[in-house]
């Protein structure tokens, strides 16, 4: 039997959940479909989140034959094969080919369909789950519209299962939910819509009808369907940088609450690596010199972490994430090595001053090595005015003090020091 799934597949635009921000009114993808003048298109999004529908809804209102291809197990030969359908009945008016999983198609074979693109016998549409600026060949994105496609809310989730618990019904399945079921699924379906209709699918053909002759669909039968939780993450994937990327920022803008919902999704996808190595990163280059001692006890936390491992390794990197986000913030250390490396990578470097080349050597003095160096330790304050970067940087400043209270008191402290030298 046809996957529950695929029987109730949307066959218009208006019966699509979802995506508003394509289907709304007068929204891009709403606009297209209405005009049937369909153009190389690129649906980027989760699974789940109605790219195959719209692309046979696409397919049908541009009235062009229809081919699919999966990119996972497509080659060459598969495309060739479409294309000597062009010449024939078939072809006539074009084809529109529904690429699955695009990123999966080396260079080679996606350069394979530009001809056919660009003379408008092939319209493409590419779905990924990928991000498509890292994935695809630039000369398709050049000449496709990308649409990203956004998880679907639990409450158009819901909408869907309610349509799919109709048509079980419809076909004779003597189905009813428990209170609570239907929401509990539409939010732990982590916005894939598939997902949630597969998982009532198996739920209503696995359980025996009871004394009055009914399917009961309870939240634990649909819990042990939907295999756990619905979150979305891949290690390699988007999903994974999206976090990282979310988990970093919501600390820099010290917010706990939201650095321990992201650290918790990264808890969940047992991904103790990343999370070691981000919080590293934070303590150096969020908080820095803001409270230099954050880094030594994020270090603590992630080696106790890393020797504990899960489930015990949550609490010491709780206890890190809480600290950072809490924290007095500064960037001034990443924002001097940044500047410093921007000139050395321009060639803005110039030779070393002689008073500070090296002098421990047969000859040094003879090549003006280290003659004039002045050593601090023998002056009052351990300071000394002299030129220590080259010539050519000579008044460059790279270190900016940041208004925290450690590097207030630094700022204060070598205003002072070079003040006194300096009159």
């Amino acid at each position: 039997m046809q996957p529950l799934a695929d029987r109730i597949r949307p066959q218009i635009p208006g019966e699509v959940v979802g995506q508003r921000h394509l289907l709304g009114e007068g929204k891009l993808l709403a606009n297209i479909l209405e005009s049937g003048n369909i153009p190389n298109m690129i649906f980027y999004g989760p699974a789940g989140t109605g790219k195959t529908t719209l692309a046979n809804i696409a397919a049908q209102r541009a009235g062009k034959r229809l081919y699919k291809l999966n990119a996972t197990h497509a080659s060459v030969s598969d495309i060739k094969s479409i294309v000597s359908d062009l010449e024939g009945f078939a072809g006539m008016g074009g084809v529109l080919l529904y690429l699955d999983e695009i990123q999966n198609f080396n260079k080679k074979q996606q350069q394979s369909l530009l001809e056919f693109i660009e003379d408008g016998r092939i319209t493409l549409i590419a779905s990924t789950t990928e991000n498509p600026y890292f994935y695809v060949y630039n000369a398709i994105l050049s000449r496709s519209t990308v649409l990203e496609f956004k998880p679907v809310e639990p409450e158009d989730v819901a909408e869907a299962i309610r349509r799919a618990v109709e048509i079980l019904q419809k076909e004779g399945l003597p189905l009813e939910i428990e209170d609570g079921v239907c929401a509990y699924m539409a939010e732990a379906a982590g916005g894939d819509v598939r997902k949630a209709i597969t998982a009532l699918e198996v739920a209503a053909r696995s359980i025996p009808m009871n004394a009055e002759k009914k399917i009961t669909v309870t939240a634990e039968r649909v819990r042990e369907c939907l295999g756990g939780r619905g979150m979305r993450y891949d290690r390699d994937g988007d999903s994974h940088y999206d976090i990282l990327s979310a988990f970093q920022k919501s600390i820099r803008g010290s917010d706990p609450d939201a650095a321990v919902h992201y650290l918790a999704r990264l808890v969940a996808g047992g991904d103790l690596i990343s999370i070691c190595r981000r919080l590293l990163v934070i303590a150096a280059e969020d908080i820095g010199l803001a409270y230099p001692q954050a880094i030594s006890i994020t270090k603590a936390c992630v080696d106790s972490a890393l020797q504990l491992g899960f489930p015990e390794a949550r609490i010491p990197l709780s206890e890190a994430v809480l600290l950072l986000a809490t924290a007095p913030k500064s960037n001034s250390a990443i924002c001097a090595i940044d500047a410093a490396l921007a000139d050395v990578e321009k060639g803005r470097c110039g030779d070393i001053p002689a008073h500070l080349k090296d002098a421990h050597y047969g000859g040094a003095e003879k090549l003006g090595r280290g003659l004039t160096y002045q050593y601090p330790h023998n002056y009052p304050g351990h300071y000394v005015r002299q030129q220590y970067l080259p010539d050519a940087l000579k008044d460059a400043v790279y270190y900016t003090p940041g208004d925290n209270k450690f590097e207030s008191a630094t700022r204060l402290f070598m205003e002072s020091l070079k003040g006194e030298k300096n009159g």
